[in-house]
């Protein structure tokens, strides 16, 4: 019975133990969420269609479609995400994956915070962030193990531009050339959008369709992190199934892949199933 007490004692310390560890780490990301909306402005511009003037034809039909105009350019966004998540290609399962992302677009900056089961009961908690021109992203086994871990490498920090550049599509006002994109025609159904900020300039080819619609992104080298080494990679997000939310209108389901020599390594998709806009 003294045993079966010690054993019941022990492991409910374990609990409160992992509870609080848990707790750190919420509060850590509601912290870095709140400090990346403290240090944002609220832009009182609106959206003018004749900035467009100068942009491919493709861009203007996009824009004009996908933005209301007279409506105020987006400051802030937040939006949900369910869906699953796959470290490595051999991996045939799908872990589900939900996270909740802020953007701000002055300065432009985003909080992914996101949670992975990769077994029952087992999860990794990720906060991945761009704030000031540099990427950070930390991630920690049920909160409590550290199992990923990097901040400011310039690879890191380009990759993390161009993750911000694709995801515009979610706050599609970030994406008119007052914002600081400049778009160049590639052919009829693609032009490319270059960025600029804190001194790192890259860009993505976007995709559209026959209705305006953004449908996929490309780049044939962002960095990606193997065995401790950012090698330039081709990638690829494709965006389906456009909603109209407070009158932009944005794609619902997305899915990222990496192009790799002898496959395609599809390894996040997901549904946004909540948008907020400021």
């Amino acid at each position: 019975m003294t045993i079966l007490f010690i054993l019941l004692f022990f492991s409910a310390l374990f609990i409160i133990y992992l509870w609080k560890i848990k707790a750190q780490w919420t509060q850590r990301a509601s912290s870095l969420i709140n400090k990346t909306i403290a240090n944002s402005t609220q832009t009182r511009e609106l959206i003018d269609f004749d900035e467009l003037s100068n942009s491919p034809e493709i861009v203007r039909t996009y824009l004009k479609r996908v933005l209301p105009e007279g409506s105020p350019v987006i400051s802030r966004a937040v939006i949900t995400q369910q869906g699953g998540f796959r470290a490595k290609p051999d991996l045939k399962q799908w872990s589900l994956m939900q996270a909740e992302q802020l953007f701000t677009t002055h300065p432009r900056s985003f909080v992914w915070n996101a949670t992975i089961s990769i077994f029952p009961g087992i999860t990794i908690s990720i906060l991945d962030n761009y704030s000031n021109g540099k990427g950070i992203i930390s991630g920690k086994l049920m909160s409590l193990f550290t199992v990923l871990h990097d901040s400011d490498q310039s690879q890191l920090n380009e990759a993390s531009l161009q993750r911000y550049l694709a995801e515009s599509v979610w706050f599609p006002s970030a994406l008119l050339p007052s914002q600081g994109i400049h778009w160049e025609e590639t052919n009829p159904h693609m032009a490319r959008a270059s960025i600029t900020d804190s001194g790192t300039t890259t860009s993505l080819d976007f995709e559209f369709n026959d209705s305006g619609e953004v449908v996929s992104v490309y780049t044939p080298g962002r960095y990606r992190e193997v065995s401790g080494q950012y090698i330039a990679t081709p990638w690829k997000g494709t965006f389906s199934h456009y909603i109209n939310i407070d009158g932009y209108l944005v794609p619902q389901q997305a899915q990222v892949e990496w192009h790799l020599n002898d496959q395609v390594f599809s390894y996040w998709q997901a549904k946004i199933t909540g948008f907020r806009y400021d």
